[in-house]
């Protein structure tokens, strides 16, 4: 193999689930497969009261693994309604693809919440801003936020292309929002990928360095932040964060922030990576023997981004130029720390 990919395999996550975890996953997709029973033929009150089970299952386990921080298992409960439709409407295969951003979007700015803004110990931060009223004088208004610089201000993001793109820049503009200093977030971008032709048992996840874009001494003693809509396997960040390991870089802390977490790879990037916290919106179940989230919401990439063709892939600035200006315009600040990461 080429040095310049880096290939992580299956086994190679293994030693990462003990006995308990695995005895615990098994019982959950024995369940779930019971569960899946129910709809053919359909019984609504039995599929109602089995995804209850699985959701008190998934809840009670996290309990025992502190660092999966799982929005609807952490938050009140007035915030679950908004979580499920939110989450509903990103499943929904009836769902268009402006609205499945704006969804995306919504999912990242609550998970941003539960991260760096929940913490009513926090001192605050006052906002003042100008608006458009004079009459009878120039109107301004005061407006407090919590006082949060010295949890993002250390922050990179790192992007796992391609379906991680837009959740990297919603997660940096919301970091440059709430920065008293417009803090704006340097950006590191990786090449992964994994062998969908492979099954889940011997899958690799490939890091492809030609088509990577970062710095290392940029990213030593940083706040690494990864925001991709699914985590399955938690395979793609484990090759990224210890091919960085490799090269001297020992960061700070890692957060991994997902819309959809698998629970499987929840635990296995917890247990793996060093002072990693995993935020993940939703908690599903199991996997299918390929490795794709079950339920889930089918290929995150592809809803976001529109589907490639395997003749003609698009670049990263190709793919930041179909989100057209509406997208562009909205996040500027990220866009130019893109491209000059990508450009130098």
């Amino acid at each position: 193999m080429s040095s310049d990919k880096i290939i992580l395999k299956a086994e190679d996550l293994d030693g990462y689930l003990t006995e308990e975890d695995l005895s615990e996953l098994s019982n959950l997709e024995d369940l779930y497969n019971q569960t899946m029973q129910a709809f053919n033929p359909l019984d609504k009150d039995r599929i109602i009261v089995q995804y209850d089970k699985l959701g008190h299952i998934m809840q009670d386990i996290c309990k025992k693994h502190p660092a999966i921080q799982v929005f609807s298992f952490v938050t009140e409960e007035g915030s679950h309604a908004e979580a499920s439709r939110v989450i509903a409407k990103l499943r929904d295969i009836r769902t268009p693809h402006e609205e499945f951003l704006y969804y995306v979007q919504r999912a990242y700015e609550m998970l941003f919440r539960v991260a760096f803004t929940d913490q009513h110990s926090d001192k605050k931060s006052h906002i003042i801003v100008k608006t458009p009223v004079t009459n009878p004088v120039q109107m301004y208004a005061v407006h407090k936020i919590p006082d949060i610089d010295y949890k993002i201000e250390n922050s990179v993001m790192c992007v796992m292309l391609r379906g991680a793109l837009l959740p990297s820049m919603i997660m940096s503009k919301e970091i440059e929002e709430y920065s008293s200093h417009r803090y704006k977030t340097p950006f590191a971008l990786f090449k992964i990928s994994r062998n969908d032709q492979k099954n889940e048992n011997d899958m690799e996840y490939v890091l492809d360095l030609k088509k990577s874009f970062f710095n290392l001494e940029q990213l030593d003693g940083k706040d690494l932040i990864f925001a991709d809509p699914m985590n399955a396997t938690g395979g793609s960040l484990v090759t990224v964060v210890k091919y960085l390991q490799s090269q001297g870089v020992h960061p700070k802390s890692i957060k991994f922030f997902n819309v959809i977490s698998a629970l499987k790879g929840s635990i296995r990037v917890t247990r793996a990576l060093e002072n990693c916290t995993c935020y993940t919106l939703w908690m599903d179940p199991v996997m299918n023997k390929s490795a794709y989230i079950l339920p889930g919401l089918g290929d995150a990439g592809d809803r976001l981004n529109g589907c490639d063709t395997k003749e003609a892939p698009r670049n990263i600035m190709q793919l930041i130029a179909d989100y057209g200006s509406n997208v562009a315009g909205l996040y500027r600040s990220q866009l130019f720390e893109i491209e000059k990461t990508v450009l130098g």
